[in-house]
Parts: structure tokens; C-alpha cells; sequence
């Protein structure tokens, strides 16, 4: 009861984090080249500059979707969070070249598993910005979504707090 009091009055307000899944510096979502991202057409986040060459799960989740292209998969964390993880701008192009997906819809993966492999430099190579938005689709059930911004990550450190409402 009284937690719940203190929750009424805001002061026991939770938040759920998200550990990065890929290394890199941490851009705003409005700043990625592409619309739909940008906008928040699809959830909030943060976008990713990759300094690595693998997605790796950022918590114990279930695959929900594997893009047959292997440039995208969407989770479902143990925490509630709908994440989706989006390798590149129209890398959809590519048809799966360059990406080796680890994961399959309806796996149980653990923080830190491999779920994407792909070779960066060759998809910038052929033309494409590897910048990787990273989405929370559930992100109005939250009072606000808040990224690392302008830091520089490594796999799993904190990327994204989602506040509870």
C-alpha cells in the first residue's frame, strides 16, 4: 500500500534500461537520414554509428522478427521493452548480402548472444550509411524514452532509459 501511495505521488517512479546492442557513438534518432526514423514513425530511440561488425542481444529476449534481408530484428525483452534493431538505411537493398544472421523468430536469446553478424566496411563500400537506429515500438506505454546521446558505447553499455508512466 504504501508503495503504491509513493508511486501515486510520482516518488517511486521505475525505469527500465537498455544496454547497447552494437559499439558506437550514440547519435539522436532526428538526426538519421531517413524519415520514417527520424520522425519516430516506428518508436523512439537513438540511432547508432557502428564501430563494430555485430548486433548482439541487449537482454535476455525473445526474437519476435528476423528480417529475411538479415539487416533488422525486433525483440521482446524480459523487461517489456518491443525493441527493434535496424543495421543501415535501405540496406534492405542489399538482399542479405554482406549479413549473417544467428538468431530465428521465436528464439530465446540471452544478453550478450550474437544475433547478427555483418561486414560494415563492405556496406559502406557499396554506398550505404550504416548507421543503426534502435527503436523502443512500445514507447508510448512509457513517460519518456532517453538515450546515451553523443556518447560512445560498447556492446551492452546503457543506451536507452524508458520510464515507467
Amino acid at each position: 500500500m504504501f508503495s503504491e501511495l509513493l508511486r501515486s505521488v510520482g516518488l517511486r517512479k521505475r525505469s527500465k534500461e537498455l544496454p547497447s546492442p552494437l559499439a558506437g557513438k550514440v547519435i539522436p534518432l532526428s538526426d538519421v537520414n531517413d524519415q520514417t526514423f527520424a520522425a519516430g514513425l516506428l518508436g523512439q530511440g537513438v540511432a547508432i554509428e557502428p564501430t563494430g561488425n555485430k548486433v548482439v542481444a541487449p537482454s535476455d529476449s525473445r526474437v519476435e522478427a528476423v528480417f529475411p534481408t538479415g539487416h533488422a530484428v525486433a525483440l521482446h525483452t524480459n523487461e517489456g521493452l518491443d525493441v527493434l534493431i535496424h543495421v543501415g538505411l535501405d540496406t534492405d537493398k542489399l538482399e542479405g548480402k554482406y549479413f549473417n544472421v544467428k538468431a530465428s523468430v521465436g528464439q530465446t536469446v540471452k544478453k550478450g548472444d550474437v544475433l547478427i553478424e555483418f561486414d560494415r566496411e563492405a556496406i559502406e563500400r557499396e554506398g550505404y550509411d550504416v548507421t543503426a537506429p534502435i527503436l523502443i515500438c512500445n514507447s508510448v506505454e512509457f513517460s519518456s524514452i532517453k538515450g546515451s546521446v553523443g556518447d560512445t558505447v560498447g556492446e551492452l553499455d546503457t543506451l536507452i532509459t524508458a520510464r515507467e508512466r
